[in-house]
């Protein structure tokens, strides 16, 4: 076996929460050792998640606005798409663009990266051995590293459920984002936030559409009537939404996939040229020896962590999609930097309240803290305020007048806002907004104080706090 090599900080994983951390803990004189088991870095949601997938939303809605303009009094011919050359556009220009962008941060910022996959041999050792079929071979390849500190940040991979094997036409996230072709019939299994977004996504490119969900509703995290205004878009896109529905099984052949599910007893069978199963993820823990350390696990295989991303043993941390909490990228960058920092004595700590969750779905949907409901469940006496896209001149301009702002604030003399949510065109770019307000404790009268420029999509915020304080505007 290899001579053991003595290391300060070693990251597990190069997605966002792992290659954060490696930035913060070296900006703050950590010599830190990144490992990465695949070629490139930025992990699922840079390579194969949220990045391509916003690609692929974003040339949806660019092929909609080409074939139809008679709302602005514009007239076009024909409008096509060249599929071949829209993946081509999502993977250099946007995936690969991106991920070279992290591989110079890590040049920039000293990080050593080594390829290959991470074992635990106890609380203060690792080794790493090559990726492929010929890993484990042989004991004198690989890598064992010593180390005063690690996190782990490995990340997650997506749930296959029975009779759905990932194979050929029947894909998961990753297929469904690098499809050949659009699909005249796509099948989605999983109605929350990635089939929700790819299945807009697709309808938008020419598609026609099926989600199947499980349960009563898509996105079911979300409150009935945010989700009601994108059901609203999904159904004038032409998609298909049958919820209560299980999937059963999946035959397929060289041409198509048919796919059968059941509604109170009853089963169907559907025939399409491709099914997306998007039904969850699972954490990545289960092959990284954490059995010969002090880590804990929980029932779903989530390691439990303090609110630094400290484990039950001293030297290990974890961040991510690997810990309790909405699988988030910007969750995961912010726990990064917050266990980098507690690794070298600052007080940080992780406020999981104030994680802002953006679905980009069309329309988009961003929450932040409290719903009404929740506030309730936690003895929280609070109202609601709302104020309609429709009454925005800019939302309006842009011919897109669904959804809302809506601020959860408490029933008392203060106002204080425990929540906030919008659902609406460019609800995301709210997002950072909404947060600092939640985070920051501001009530409704600091936020209808603050002077929002006209017209933009922002003014819905200070609207719906002058409806919190009793003096409506526009409505």
């Amino acid at each position: 076996m290899a001579d053991v090599e003595k290391k300060d900080t070693v990251i597990v994983g190069a997605g966002p929460g792992g290659y954060v951390a490696a930035i913060r803990a070296s900006e703050l004189g950590q010599k830190v050792t990144l490992v990465e088991k695949s070629d490139t870095l930025g992990g699922v949601c840079l390579n194969v998640g949220c990045v391509p997938s916003k690609a692929l939303i974003q040339a949806g809605h660019r092929l909609e606005q080409a074939k139809d303009g008679s709302t602005y009094g514009i007239s076009t011919s024909s409008a096509v798409i060249d599929f071949k050359k829209t993946q081509e556009w999502k993977q250099t220009k946007v995936v690969d663009r991106m991920t070279s962008g992290v591989k110079m941060l890590m040049k920039k910022h000293h990080v050593d990266v080594v390829n290959g996959e991470a074992v635990f041999l106890s609380d203060t050792q690792l080794r790493v051995m090559p990726t492929g079929e010929k890993q484990f071979m042989s004991t004198d390849t690989g890598q064992t590293f010593e180390f005063n500190n690690i996190i782990i940040a490995s990340g997650s991979h997506p749930i296959e459920i029975p009779g759905f094997k990932f194979d050929g036409r029947v894909v998961d996230s990753t297929g469904g984002l690098s499809l050949p072709e659009v699909p005249k019939e796509f099948v989605v299994i999983g109605g929350g936030y990635v089939g929700t977004e790819l299945a807009g996504a697709y309808a938008s490119l020419g598609a026609h559409v099926t989600i199947i969900e499980g349960t009563g509703s898509i996105l079911p995290n979300f409150e009935k009537d945010m989700v009601s205004v994108v059901l609203k878009k999904l159904k004038k896109k032409g998609v298909d939404v049958i919820t209560n529905a299980m999937a059963k099984g999946s035959t397929q052949d060289d041409n198509s996939v048919s796919v059968t599910y059941a509604v109170d007893g009853k089963e169907s069978t559907i025939k399409a040229d491709y099914c997306m199963v998007t039904v969850g993820r699972r954490p990545n823990t289960d092959d990284l020896g954490l059995e010969y350390t002090k880590v804990k696990l929980d029932d779903h295989g989530l390691i439990k962590v303090d609110n630094q991303g400290r484990t039950d043993s001293e030297h290990i941390w974890a961040v991510g999609d690997v810990v309790p909490g909405a699988a988030l990228a910007h969750k995961a960058f912010a726990e990064g930097k917050t266990a980098a920092g507690a690794i070298s004595g600052k007080k940080t700590a992780n406020d999981w309240l104030s994680v802002p969750a953006v679905c980009f779905s069309d329309p988009e949907i961003a929450t932040v803290g409290y719903s009404e409901s929740a506030a309730k469940d936690k003895g929280i006496k609070v109202k609601t305020a709302k104020f309609p896209f429709a009454g925005n001149a800019r939302a309006v301009s842009l011919d897109s007048p669904d959804g809302f702002v809506r601020f959860i604030y408490t029933d008392d003399d203060n106002k204080n806002i425990v929540g906030a949510e919008a659902v609406g065109p460019e609800a995301s770019t709210m997002a950072g907004e909404l947060s600092t307000i939640v985070n920051d404790g501001l009530n409704v009268e600091d936020v209808a104080l603050t002077i929002h420029p006209h017209p933009t999509l922002n003014e819905p915020i200070q609207e719906a706090a002058d409806i919190a304080m009793g003096f409506p505007t526009h409505i």
